[in-house]
């Protein structure tokens, strides 16, 4: 069974939604992310992927505050990504009750730390984030365009202890047009030990149905459930 992973994302404390990572573009949906964890877990949900995207801009922890508040608030499984770029930021992620952290951008600047933290922490708390736009690496909240390929990159992460990663094809992030599905098969293909969790582009319940026919790992859903694409009744028979 697929597993299920909202999305919360953060700037000023509020729970916002960017397409194709475009801060121009943000649309606000609450002012509180706690009542929208709440929310996730009243509904059956047990896992949550909430992204610091003020972090991800500043290349440091910003919202950890936030962080704290939902893990201490509700029982879901929490994995925390944007910002994280040194072992204090790290700490404070995993201080604030973050079960597993994403790293994506220090795992192209600073190979030596995400690959410190593997050693320390283990492929179960530390997962690869492989933001993609044309098979390339992008990093500093889609800012900018690393050059390197992706397919690669995931093997050498792999090679290093990576068990997860969480893939988002850029193009389609926010856009509602359906998710890079022939990507995410093609990743299941080539790395089959890899667990994979697809992001970016679920725009209905039908998306997701056909990644769990495809044998995907896991889903991130963001923008369908707050723009009522997809609701908790939907998700029903994958929690």
């Amino acid at each position: 069974m697929i597993e299920i992973i909202p999305a919360i994302d953060i700037i000023d404390g509020k729970c916002v939604r960017l397409s194709q990572g475009d801060y121009s573009s943000k649309k606000i949906y609450n002012e509180n992310p706690l009542e929208v964890a709440k929310q996730f877990e009243d509904a059956g949900i047990k896992r949550l992927h909430l992204v610091d995207l003020d972090g991800a801009k500043s290349k440091t922890i910003v919202n950890h505050k936030t962080l704290e508040n939902i893990t201490s608030k509700t029982s879901l499984i929490v994995d925390f990504g944007g910002g994280l770029k040194s072992n204090n930021d790290l700490k404070i992620a995993f201080d604030c009750g973050a079960q597993m952290i994403t790293g994506g951008s220090i795992a192209v600047k600073d190979s030596e730390i995400f690959t410190q933290w593997l050693s320390m922490y283990g492929g179960e708390k530390i997962i690869l984030g492989a933001d993609v736009k044309n098979e390339k690496i992008a990093v500093t909240g889609w800012l900018e365009d690393s050059g390197i390929e992706m397919w690669q990159f995931i093997a050498d992460f792999m090679a290093k202890g990576v068990t997860k990663v969480i893939c988002t094809d850029i193009s389609k992030d926010g856009m509602l047009q359906g998710p890079s599905t022939e990507l995410y098969i093609s990743m299941k293909k080539r790395f089959a030990n890899l667990f994979v969790i697809a992001s970016g582009g679920i725009s209905c319940i039908k998306d997701v149905e056909i990644l769990h026919d495809k044998g995907i790992d896991a889903v991130i859903i963001g923008k369908a459930i707050y723009e009522n694409k997809i609701s908790m009744k939907d998700l029903k028979a994958f929690l």
